[in-house]
């Protein structure tokens, strides 16, 4: 699976007319815009995998219990960013296309009331909290909808968004390693210098071939625009003992860039490379086996980020054309 690559689910015409979650809408789907949260130990990743349980695949299995989906059409989710297995998220977002009349029924909406006598075009208002519990109930504890309601025209979760978050946590001093978060942080044996780091970071941002990051794929293109990228102490002291966090805001990611990126920062962090070497590697856009890829359980997608809504459809199709398949 692609770790940090945004990755949607293709659309595919389905029974009755309902089509995949990449295609238009007709007027018999709504398509639904949820955001979601999991703990990623236990989840072989995003995507459904056959015998082994996934976020997509519970999903989607709840979607069609909570909305009452008949079996013979296709319930599909497309996602913002896949996640690997091991990684967590608290932001991340996708749609699903369902039929128009599970979802104003499960919602609180009575179709079959519409244009009655002193009722009016609608029976009663959609009450999206009503869905959010009732799928929080099928869902197991480590996967969570924070929010679901009705997606504004032109949305789509993955070709619309414009960049995404990820944060990574490491534990350089054994008096500040915790074993209550030990699955969502890195222990490190040696202490990280900060202001190395981010010097070594710093040549990152912009756009660049981050070929030397990327587990290559045929006919995928790896350059990349990061927004933003850097080190620093958290927690309440922010002293010696706090975890060092890792946050990159980029417009996509490649896969296993963002952990690529984290090893080779942390060689230099703990003085085993000097400030320089991570931007020649950049630059010679080779992938080498001296670069190490941190695990995975201490990565977290924290959050997407979309234009207004008047240009969804824009960006997705300008998305498409830069980085389609």
């Amino acid at each position: 699976m692609h770790a940090d690559e945004p990755v949607g689910t293709p659309g595919e015409p389905g029974p009755d007319g309902l089509v995949g979650v990449s295609g238009p809408v007709s007027d018999e789907v709504v398509r639904l815009r949820l955001e979601i949260a999991y703990d990623g130990s236990d989840f072989c990743g995003w995507a459904k995998q056959p015998g082994l349980r996934s976020v997509q695949g519970d999903l989607e299995v709840a979607l069609r219990v909570a909305l009452r989906v008949d079996a013979a059409v296709p319930v599909r989710v497309a996602v913002a960013g896949r996640t690997d297995a091991g990684v967590h998220s608290v932001g991340q977002v996708c749609h699903s296309d369902v039929p128009r009349a599970s979802w104003e029924t499960a919602a609180g909406r009575n179709p079959s009331m519409a244009g009655a006598p002193g009722v009016g075009h609608q029976a009663g208002p959609v009450l999206p909290m009503v869905v959010r519990r009732r799928l929080n109930g099928l869902l197991a504890p480590d996967l969570r909808v924070r929010r679901i309601d009705v997606a504004p025209p032109g949305f789509e979760a993955r070709w619309s968004a414009t960049w995404r978050r990820y944060s990574y946590l490491v534990a350089d001093d054994p008096a500040g390693q915790d074993p209550r978060t030990r699955g969502h942080v890195l222990w490190h044996p040696r202490g990280l210098d900060v202001g190395a780091m981010n010097a070594a970071a710093a040549p990152f941002v912009g756009e660049h071939d981050f070929a030397a990051f990327c587990r290559a794929r045929d006919g995928a293109s790896s350059v990349r625009t990061i927004h933003d990228i850097g080190w620093r102490r958290v927690g309440r002291s922010a002293g010696a003992t706090s975890p060092v966090e890792f946050s990159v805001r980029s417009d996509a990611f490649c896969h296993s860039m963002v952990r690529a990126m984290v090893g080779t920062f942390i060689s230099v962090g703990d003085g085993r490379w000097p400030v320089e070497r991570p931007a020649e590697l950049l630059t010679g856009a080779l992938r080498l086996p001296t670069i190490e890829t941190a695990p995975a359980h201490p990565l977290t997608l924290v959050e997407v980020g979309y234009p207004p809504d008047d240009d969804l459809a824009a960006q997705a199709e300008r998305a498409r054309r830069w980085r389609g398949r």
